[in-house]
């Protein structure tokens, strides 16, 4: 079958399917986005101008990026690594800079592509007096200070988003996150690995609540970046109920997918706005946008991507739970979740810490989090507990991976930080408001100061 071929509810359900490979090739994809501001005003650059995205895109071509054009613009760079895999460094709406890196064998390596990447990005910024942050969310601006980026689906998305709750813009200007893509086995292995993850996300978003700060001062969020998700066009966010009911899998999935309202199709460099309307009518009747169409595979998959649940299936499972951070953490989410998922003994021991809950504790606990981080409970246990026993059993789970890096060195280093935060039960955006209301003296500017990469 061709890409331009009416679509069979194989093809929907191959999308996902296509991903399963064998335990020995399972890989982990590191994603992460980070907010760029002039060091002289703290302003988030635009695109065009000296001290612009474009000029930050230009600049990191000498270290051999290609770029990526959308209708003239570049949106985009790509890399191949020595294996051939390719890594791309591209925009989110607001111009947060996102790295998405190839995926790699083990979290040495991923916290060596990302440590690459950040030097080559504070290479090109200081020439510009540009820094970069990594937090959940926009410390300092409103919405209206936030430079749009020349890309067509955030045009539509930008229109439809006000019609589906009232935090979808933010989500697309003022938010950051860290997010984890891992592999599966086949039907049955994926859907442990959903629900056990789904289920842990909150956990995660905890330990990694980083966003206390809006509009320059306290907003009474740890982690503001998942609280927008909580009023974020419902059709297609959320905690999925449907993943912890018998008989979930590809098909299950895909029948989700198909309900869940479109944003767009691409036609060359042209999006073609079909949002609100119906995927199942478009692979059937066509649509009037598009007339004499029918839904192709590529249609299929550029769709998949406009879902945002908390774990998302495509060919892969993408970990969403995570506030934006330093290296250090974008290290540790890939460790965090290769641990607990990787391992087979690791994931039965992560799926009892959450077996017992039901719906409505994943969708209080989804919300809870974001003010009271691991402060918050579930099923009569705090956060902070199963915060303790998540980051045990995945580091048990590094252990049994034994990937060690040219140091004979494991895994498990990565997850310091997290048995830190744990155990101490004060997430990092605790310590941020304890900086604020101490030696800060309520001077948000120090946290560009002392927090940028």
């Amino acid at each position: 079958m061709t890409d331009a071929a009416p679509l069979s509810r194989n093809d929907l359900i191959g999308a996902m399917s296509k991903g399963a490979k064998p335990k020995a090739h399972w890989r982990i994809g590191a994603e992460h986005e980070k907010f760029g501001f002039d060091r002289s005003t703290l302003r988030r650059p635009t695109y065009e101008g000296d001290t612009g995205i474009l000029a930050m895109l230009t600049g990191l071509q000498r270290f051999g990026w290609s770029p990526v054009e959308e209708a003239g613009y570049v949106i985009a760079l790509e890399r191949k690594n020595d294996e051939g895999m390719t890594a791309s460094i591209s925009l989110e709406p607001g111009g947060q800079f996102e790295l998405s890196g190839a995926p790699l064998k083990d979290v040495h390596d991923i916290c060596n592509e990302t440590g690459q990447h950040l030097m080559e990005v504070k290479q090109v910024a200081d020439q510009m007096n540009l820094g970069f942050l990594g937090t959940g969310f926009d410390p300092m601006w409103r919405r209206e200070d936030v430079p749009v980026m020349p890309k067509g689906r955030y045009v539509i998305m930008r229109n439809y988003m006000p019609k589906k709750g009232k935090l979808g813009l933010d989500m697309m200007l003022r938010t950051c996150t860290i997010q984890s893509n891992l592999d599966f086995s086949d039907e049955a292995d994926m859907v442990a690995k959903f629900r056990t993850s789904l289920a842990l996300q909150p956990i995660a978003t905890a330990l990694f609540a980083c966003s206390p700060f809006t509009e320059g001062k306290p907003n009474g969020f740890l982690s503001a970046r998942a609280n927008v998700w909580t009023d974020t066009d419902p059709d297609r966010t959320g905690m999925l109920d449907f993943v912890f009911r018998d008989g979930f899998g590809y098909e299950r999935y895909a029948d989700y997918a198909l309900d869940v309202p479109m944003y767009f199709a691409k036609r060359g460099d042209t999006y073609v706005d079909l949002s609100g309307q119906s995927f199942r009518s478009f692979m059937t009747d066509g649509l009037p946008a598009l007339p004499g169409e029918r839904a192709t595979k590529k249609d299929w998959n550029d769709h998949l991507t406009t879902l945002f649940p908390e774990v998302r299936l495509k060919s892969y499972l993408e970990m969403r739970g995570a506030d934006g951070g330093p290296w250090s953490r974008i290290c540790a989410l890939q460790a965090l979740w290769a641990g607990v998922l990787y391992d087979g003994a690791a994931l039965a021991a992560a799926w009892d810490l959450v077996k017992d809950w039901d719906i409505a504790d994943h969708e209080r606990l989804r919300r809870d989090v974001t003010r009271l981080g691991l402060r918050a409970e579930v099923a009569g246990r705090s956060v902070r507990d199963i915060a303790v026993d998540m980051v045990a059993i995945a580091k048990e789970g590094l252990k049994n991976r034994a990937r060690f890096s040219g140091g004979m060195v494991d895994e498990r280093g990565y997850l310091s930080e997290l048995e830190d935060i744990a155990d101490s039960g004060l997430t990092p955006a605790d310590r941020l408001l304890a900086l604020y209301h101490g030696e800060w003296q309520g001077d948000l500017t120090r946290l560009y100061r002392d927090f940028a990469y």
